[in-house]
C-alpha cells in the first residue's frame, strides 16, 4: 500500500522527517518497507535558476541566433547563445546552467555543456516550457514576472515541492489503515495530535427534481447502501492537484468523476462507484442476487457466468456491477456522461471475499470490502465525493439522497481489566496512560472502575474483538521498545531469551562443510602414546592415561584430532580412495596440574586431487589455499572478521598460519609435517585445520546486522610492490587498512613474482585495491590522494619499490 506524505499532511499536522514518520509507523505495526521521493517534475529542475538578460545582440555568424549575457547571481554574467525569437534585454528568464540535466516534455533527457555555437561560446541555455517538462509550448523562451533575485532556484520560483511515498506492508487484519486517514489515525494516537477530517456541507437536492430510485433486497450481504444522483456533470480531465495525488501512489488518472471516487477511496478508505445514470434502465438501482449462470460482462470486456451467491447492483433489466468487486462494461462513466449515480455502500466481508475469489478478481475496492470497512462512513463519504464532483465537474444533486440502513451495526463491547493489560505487556502502565492511548485510538470506555472497564470499539476495527486485542492496541502505541525485558522476567506469555544451541550450530556447520564436498568422520578418542611423544608441540606429560587399557595401541586419550584423522586417511588411501575431504567434531583430553580438562575441536583434512579430471578442467593436487578458502568461509558464517594472522610455530605443520580473533587463537591450518604423516603411513600431502570449536560458538552472534548495498560505485586501483622476501602479505594488508580507513573495501593479490628480474632477496606483489565511499561517489582527487598515501606508507614502512 502506498501513502503520500503530502496527502497525509492534509489530515494531520506533521513536522517530522519522512524517516522519522516511517519509524513511528513501523513501531505501530504499519511496517514501512520503503520510502520513495517523487518529484513533481522529473529531475526537480536541479541546476536551473532565475536569470536576467543584461545584453542581447544578433549573432555575427547566424541570422536566427542571438548572443546574450545573462546575470544568474554569479560574479560575471553568463554568455549564452539563444535561438528563441522572443528573447530580449531586460527579461527575467529560466537558465539551465552547465552540468544540469533537462527532461523535456518529449524526447530524451540531455545535459547542458559548455559549447561553441557558430564560433561563439555558450555557457548555458535559456529555457522554453517544453524543454524543462512544464508544458507543450515551444513558441519561445519563458519570460518571468518576478522580483526574485537572480540565481534563485527555478524550483523555488515555480513553487515545486517533492513528495515522499511510503510503501507499507499492510497486514490483513489492519483494513482500518488502508487509507491515508487510516494511517493518520495511528499517527494521531502516537503523536497525540488532532485529525483534520475534510469538511462536508449538507447537500440540498434541487427542489421538485427526480433522481435514480433505490432498493436493497439482500440486506444481509448489503447491510447499508447510500446513493445519490448528480445531473449536469461535465466529464473531462481532472485538475492537476488531483492527478498529482493519484499519480504519487501509482494510480493513472481516468477522468474527473472516476478520479474522485479513487481519491475518496484512498483518502478515507471508503470504496465508491460512479454509474452513468443513462445506463440504469427504469432509473432504479436494485441490490440483489441474480440467477445462477447469468452472463455478465465486466469492465475488462470479459463475459463471466454469475453464481447465485454473487451480490449484484442491478437496474430493472439486468446487472450493472458485481457489488463491491468490479463494474460492468456498459454502466461506467465516459466523456458522454452527463448524469451520475454515485454509490457508497457497506457490504458483508464474507460475501465480497467469496465473490472475488470465485471470479479471481482483485481490485482496490474488493481488497478493502473483504477485510471489513466502516459501516458508519458511507454517508459521509458519499457527501464528500459529491461535493468534490460539484466543485470539479459541475452539476447539481437531484432527487433523494438515499441511505438504506435497516439494522445499524453496533460497536464491539469488550470487558477489560487493567491488571490483565499489565500482565500481558510485562510492564505496569498507569490507568491514565492506558486511558489516553485508548482515547487516541477512538476506543471509548464505560462502566469504568479502578480495576476494570468496558471498551467500546468502533465497528471499523474488525480486528479488535477480545481483551488480548485491546492489550495489543495499547502496547503498539505505547511502544514495544519501551517495554524493558529484564533477565529475571518470567511470564507464561513470553518466550525465553534466545540461546546459542550448540547442536544447531554444529548441524549448520556440518551442512556448510558437506555442501563444500567434505565427509564427516567419527574417530576413537583412545590413541597411541607415541603420537604425542613424536611432536614437540604436543606435551606428552599432559596425556590422560588409561589405567586398564586393552592394548598398547589404545592406552591414552588423544590430545589432538590430527592422528586419528590421519589414520582414517591411511585406510582410505590403501583402498585407492586418494582424493579426500574430511571433517570431524571431537573432544581432546588433557591433564594439567593434576586436573583433567576437555576441549571441543573441529578438524578439517584435504588430500589428493582437488577435482576429477574432465574435458573442461585438468586435474590438480589440492593446495593450501583450497583449505584456507573453506576456513574463511566457515569463519564468515560465524560472523568473524578482522582476524590477526601469524605464521604457525607448531611442528605439526611443515608450513601454516594461525588465525586469531580478539587476541585468542581460533584456528591453525597448514600442510601436515610429512614426518608426522608417515607415523600413520600417509605419504601424500595432507592439509589440516584445527578449530577451537568452543571459541567459535562463543563468538557466534545471536543477531545479524544488515546494511543496504551502497549505491555509489566501487573503484579498483592496481599497484605492484617490490619488497624484501621477509615481508608478508599480512604486513601489507595491515598497513593498507590502517591508512585508508573505511574507504578500503577489498584487497586482492593477483600475482606474486620471484625471479631474475628483481633482487635475489626480493619478491613482487601485484595487488588490486578496492575503494568505496558509503556516502558519496569517490572523486579522482580523493582516489589519487588515497593511493599516494598508501605508496608513501609502503615506501617508508616496508622500504618497498613501486613498479610503475
Amino acid at each position: 500500500m502506498k501513502i503520500s506524505l503530502n496527502w497525509l499532511k492534509q489530515y494531520i499536522d506533521l513536522h517530522e522527517s519522512p524517516e522519522e514518520i516511517a519509524t513511528l509507523l513501523t513501531a505501530t505495526g504499519l511496517e514501512v518497507e520503503g520510502i520513495e521521493e517523487v518529484e513533481s517534475i522529473k529531475g526537480g529542475l536541479k541546476g536551473l535558476v532565475v536569470g536576467q538578460v543584461t545584453n542581447c545582440i544578433p549573432h555575427p555568424n547566424a541570422d536566427k541566433l542571438k548572443l546574450t549575457r545573462v546575470d544568474v547571481g554569479t560574479d560575471e554574467p553568463l554568455p549564452i547563445v539563444c535561438g528563441a525569437p522572443n528573447v530580449a534585454e531586460g527579461q527575467k528568464v529560466i537558465v539551465a546552467t552547465v552540468g544540469s540535466t533537462l527532461y523535456p516534455t518529449t524526447g530524451e533527457p540531455f545535459q547542458i555543456k559548455k559549447a561553441k555555437i557558430r564560433g561563439e561560446v555558450s555557457e548555458g541555455m535559456i529555457c522554453a516550457e517544453d524543454e524543462i517538462g512544464l508544458g507543450q509550448s515551444h513558441d519561445g523562451i519563458m519570460v518571468l514576472d518576478t522580483q526574485l533575485p537572480n540565481g534563485t532556484p527555478a524550483a523555488e520560483y515555480l513553487q515545486l515541492s517533492s513528495d515522499f511515498v511510503f510503501e507499507i506492508g499492510l497486514t490483513p487484519n489492519r483494513a482500518d489503515a488502508a487509507s491515508h486517514m487510516g494511517v493518520a489515525r495511528d499517527l494521531k494516537a502516537v503523536l497525540k495530535r488532532e485529525l483534520k477530517w475534510p469538511k462536508v456541507n449538507d447537500l440540498k437536492p434541487a427542489p421538485n427534481s427526480k433522481g435514480v430510485d433505490l432498493s436493497v433486497e439482500n440486506t444481509e450481504a448489503c447491510p447499508r447502501y447510500s446513493g445519490l444522483t448528480i445531473e449536469g456533470v461535465t466529464v473531462q480531465e481532472s485538475p492537476e492537484w488531483l492527478q498529482k495525488y493519484l499519480k504519487a501512489i501509482g494510480i493513472n488518472p481516468t477522468n474527473n468523476v472516476v478520479d474522485i471516487t479513487n481519491y475518496v477511496l484512498h483518502a478515507i478508505g471508503q470504496p465508491m462507484h460512479a454509474f452513468d445514470a443513462a445506463a440504469i434502465d427504469g432509473q432504479k438501482v436494485i441490490v440483489k442476487n441474480l440467477e445462477e449462470g447469468t452472463s455478465f460482462t465486466t469492465l475488462d470486456e470479459k463475459e463471466r457466468k454469475l453464481f447465485a451467491e454473487d451480490l449484484m447492483i442491478c437496474s430493472e433489466k439486468g446487472g450493472l456491477c458485481i457489488a463491491g468487486v468490479f463494474g460492468g462494461i456498459n454502466s461506467g462513466v465516459t466523456e458522454k456522461t452527463t448524469t451520475v449515480f454515485l454509490e457508497s455502500a457497506y457490504f458483508s466481508a464474507d460475501s465480497i471475499r467469496k465473490t472475488a475469489q470465485r471470479h479471481q478478481l482483485k481490485t482496490d475496492a474488493a481488497f478493502r470490502y473483504e477485510r471489513g470497512t466502516d459501516p458508519n462512513l458511507t454517508l459521509y463519504a458519499l457527501k464528500y465525493a459529491a461535493q468534490l464532483i460539484l466543485e470539479i465537474a459541475g452539476g447539481r444533486v437531484v432527487g433523494q439522497i438515499h441511505d438504506i440502513y435497516p439494522q445499524p451495526i453496533e460497536n464491539f463491547l469488550i470487558d477489560v481489566s487493567y491488571s490483565r493489560i499489565n500482565q500481558l505487556i510485562g510492564k505496569k502502565l498507569s490507568t491514565r496512560e492506558v486511558d489516553e492511548i485508548l482515547a487516541g485510538l477512538e476506543i471509548q470506555q464505560e462502566n469504568k472502575t479502578e480495576e476494570n472497564f468496558t471498551a467500546i470499539v468502533p465497528p471499523y476495527r474488525v480486528d479488535v474483538q477480545r481483551e488480548a486485542d485491546i492489550v495489543e492496541e495499547v502496547l503498539r502505541i505505547y511502544g514495544y521498545n519501551n517495554v524493558e525485558l529484564q533477565p529475571t522476567l518470567s511470564s507464561t506469555f513470553l518466550s525465553e531469551f534466545p540461546k546459542k544451541d550448540a547442536d544447531s550450530l554444529q548441524q549448520e556447520t556440518s551442512r556448510l562443510l558437506s555442501g563444500a564436498g567434505f565427509n564427516e568422520i567419527i574417530t576413537n578418542s583412545l590413541t597411541k602414546h607415541q603420537y604425542a611423544e613424536a611432536s614437540a608441540s604436543i606435551n606428552s606429560e599432559e596425556d590422560v592415561h588409561i589405567l586398564n587399557f586393552l592394548s598398547e595401541e589404545l592406552n591414552v586419550m588423544r590430545q589432538s584430532l590430527l592422528f586419528s584423522g590421519l589414520e582414517v586417511l591411511e585406510r582410505n588411501i590403501k583402498r585407492r580412495q586418494t582424493d579426500l575431504k574430511l571433517y570431524e567434531f571431537g573432544t581432546t583430553y588433557h591433564k594439567k596440574n593434576n586436573k583433567y580438562t576437555e576441549q571441543s575441536r573441529l578438524s578439517l583434512f584435504i588430500t589428493g586431487a582437488q577435482a576429477q579430471e574432465s574435458w573442461l578442467d585438468k586435474s590438480r593436487l589440492v593446495r593450501f589455499h583450497d583449505l584456507s578458502q573453506v576456513v574463511y568461509q566457515l569463519l564468515n558464517k560465524f560472523g568473524i572478521h578482522q582476524l590477526d594472522i601469524e605464521e604457525a610455530s607448531s611442528d605439526v605443520f611443515a608450513y601454516g598460519i594461525s588465525l586469531s580473533y580478539r587476541k585468542k587463537p581460533l584456528v591453525y591450518l597448514g600442510k601436515v609435517n610429512p614426518k608426522l604423516a608417515k607415523l600413520c603411513d600417509v605419504k601424500q600431502e595432507v592439509f589440516y585445520a584445527d578449530f577451537d570449536w568452543e571459541a567459535l560458538q562463543k563468538y557466534y552472534p545471536l543477531t545479524i546486522d544488515f546494511e543496504p548495498l551502497s549505491k555509489y560505485p566501487e573503484v579498483k586501483r592496481d599497484l605492484s610492490l617490490v619488497v624484501d622476501k621477509s615481508i608478508k602479505f599480512e604486513d601489507i594488508r595491515k598497513l593498507a587498512v590502517k591508512n585508508t580507513g573505511k574507504l578500503l573495501t577489498g584487497l586482492r593479490v593477483f600475482d606474486v613474482y620471484q625471479g631474475d628480474k628483481i633482487g635475489a632477496n626480493e619478491k613482487a606483489y601485484a595487488m588490486s585495491f578496492f575503494l568505496q565511499d558509503q556516502q558519496q561517489t569517490l572523486t579522482d582527487k580523493v582516489i589519487d590522494k588515497t593511493m599516494q598515501r598508501l605508496i608513501n606508507v609502503f615506501e617508508k614502512e616496508l622500504k618497498a619499490t613501486i613498479r610503475r
